[in-house]
């Protein structure tokens, strides 16, 4: 008997970077700041407990509608009429596990073996095994380093083949805190639409961005809406990580594929958890600036203490949770920093190579997983460790 199936045997393993280092260094003892993990600090909103709470009392506990409950999707098309202009209607929107669930769902249901996936460089890791679980193959197209990892589409353009299908965007970036601006994605749409390829748009990050940055969904340019999936979950703007709540925004024309994907997998999403993803969306504008203020605050605080350490250059981060400050002059790559940040100020940090080649010359910091005097803290450790560098 063969085992486990070509599919699993011949994709890489899923990694969590640093945490599982950090995890047996946890297990003797040791305080770990975690820097690395992508999730917000705070707890979720009581309204929104309060809303699933109430549907579980009113007895909403039994088989559901496959594409979501009615009311989360028609709040979802309001907030996506309003926030990403897009005209869609109910039939536009698929309720998923969290925007891993939708990623898979869009992947499984669009790449065929030898399918290939740009992806831009330094990327998102958790693409890359749904890719290759559909048979896909993954080309990387660099992000402009020296332009603080633009877009470029020169080598999105030569990276290019026959059996392109695909361009994979996250936007606001991770690991970059880029926001990529209307120019740059006008430049991939036209990319996409000379070459009929679809577009991949993973926005968890939408809500979190500062100093004035906009964040457009690239769905609501002329000609991508029919050319691309746009991804969506309660994760970090709602600090709904634990749900696994998110949605696909998409033509009508492909829905029933991705629900072949869906109903064989999960059938549908726990129905009174999507009571409290509606009133989120009804009501958790106040709270959601609340929370991006204090991630603001936060990101301040590390952007400015990391450009005072010895070899540190940090531009301020224009959206997510994340800083990827540059750490060439020190004379390490990336891991060894990771590793010795870890070793010696027991801080956790990712390598900005666990995000691609490109990612060479970077860590990425995290500032929306601890409170503010813990990273504060993490932050005294890691300018102790640069300074004896």
């Amino acid at each position: 008997m063969k085992w486990p199936a070509t599919r699993i045997s011949d994709s890489s393993p899923k990694s969590f970077g640093m945490y599982e280092k950090a995890a047996a260094l946890a297990e003797n003892g040791a305080d770990i700041i975690h820097l690395e993990v992508g999730r917000p600090s705070f707890d979720t909103p009581e309204f929104i407990k309060d809303a699933t709470k109430k549907a579980l009392d009113d007895g909403m506990v039994h088989y559901g509608d496959f594409a979501g409950e009615p009311a989360l999707r028609e709040e979802v098309v309001r907030k996506v009429r309003k926030k990403n202009d897009l005209d869609i209607s109910p039939d536009n929107v698929l309720v998923t596990n969290g925007l891993t669930h939708a990623s898979y769902a869009v992947i499984m249901a669009a790449i065929d073996p030898g399918d290939e996936v740009i992806l831009l460089e330094p990327y998102y890791p958790q693409h890359i095994n749904k890719i290759e679980l559909a048979g896909g193959r993954i080309v990387k197209a660099a992000l402009n380093k020296s332009d603080n990892f633009t877009i470029d589409p020169e080598a999105v353009e030569a990276a290019i083949t026959p059996k392109t299908k695909m361009i994979c965007l996250v936007n606001p970036a991770n690991p970059t805190g880029r926001v990529y601006s209307r120019k740059e994605l006008e430049a991939l749409a036209d990319i996409a639409i000379r070459h009929d390829l679809l577009v991949l748009s993973d926005e968890v990050y939408e809500e979190i961005v500062y100093d004035g940055n906009m964040h457009i969904s690239i769905a609501s340019l002329p000609g991508m809406f029919e050319r691309t999936f746009s991804l969506f979950a309660f994760t970090k703007a709602y600090a709904m990580d634990g749900w696994r709540l998110g949605f696909i925004v998409a033509d009508a024309r492909f829905m029933p594929a991705l629900k072949k994907i869906t109903v064989n997998d999960v059938a549908h999403v726990n129905v009174f958890i999507q009571m409290g993803a509606a009133a989120a969306l009804a009501q958790g504008g106040e709270v959601v600036r609340e929370m991006v203020a204090e991630d603001k605050r936060r990101r301040d605080l590390v952007c400015q203490r990391l450009n005072q350490m010895s070899g540190i250059h940090c531009p301020a981060s224009e959206g997510t949770i994340y800083a990827f400050p540059d750490i060439t002059t020190t004379g390490l790559s990336a891991q060894e920093i990771a590793d010795g940040l870890l070793e010696n100020a027991h801080v956790v940090v990712e390598a900005g190579t666990f995000y691609g080649d490109a990612g060479e010359g970077h860590i990425r910091v995290c500032f929306g997983a601890e409170p503010y005097e813990r990273i504060d803290e993490a932050l005294d450790r890691m300018a102790t460790y640069f300074s004896n560098l």
